[in-house]
């Protein structure tokens, strides 16, 4: 059998045969095993903080995304709420006239042409001899016709643009040309 270990911090080093000078390296090696501890549980903690960080901005993200397509047409849906009331006070009158039915209908379109503008709601309506545009317009058909190919030659339902992007074509004749 081998004989009884001494304890580490009085074993004489080989270099001096000093003892204290052993316990002195072991104890600044326990110093810096702690300082490397205590770095080591510090950034555990940092990456857990933007762990966490990271997921509540994800989070709010996904509940601002939420909120937007819940309320994103709240502007649009009361601009027509006056259009809405002024059909339903159209058709409560009795009895009208043509003509009174008429500057009813109008006024109505009125508002609701200033709540298409409001809510930046255009007109895709392409004059005849417009460069036909697969953006915005969809081709019904494509006739003969003296003016350039690919160009509108009637419209026969308009179409909308939202903020620059394409709600519904407007839907075309084309001419292919001179036939």
């Amino acid at each position: 059998m081998s004989a009884p270990q001494e304890p580490l911090d009085s074993v004489p080093t080989p270099e001096t045969g000093d003892a204290i000078s052993q316990q002195d390296e072991v104890a600044a090696l326990r110093a810096e095993l702690e300082a490397a501890q205590a770095t080591i549980q510090a950034q555990q903690d940092q990456v857990l903080r933007a762990v966490a960080e990271g997921e509540n901005v994800r989070r709010r993200a996904q509940e601002d995304v939420s909120k937007a397509r819940k309320f994103g047409i709240e502007s649009f849906a009361e601009s027509l709420v006056p259009v809405k009331d002024s059909l339903e006070a159209a058709l409560a009158q009795p009895e009208q006239t043509v003509e009174t039915l008429r500057e009813g209908v109008e006024m109505t379109l009125k508002q609701l042409s200033a709540a298409f503008e409001r809510n930046q709601l255009k007109d895709i309506n392409p004059a005849q001899g417009d460069k036909f545009d697969p953006h915005q317009h969809q081709a019904i058909s494509s006739v003969p016709a003296p003016q350039p190919a690919n160009t509108v030659v009637q419209v026969l339902q308009k179409g909308y643009v939202i903020a620059d992007r394409t709600l519904r074509p407007a839907l075309v004749i084309v001419s292919a040309g001179e036939g």
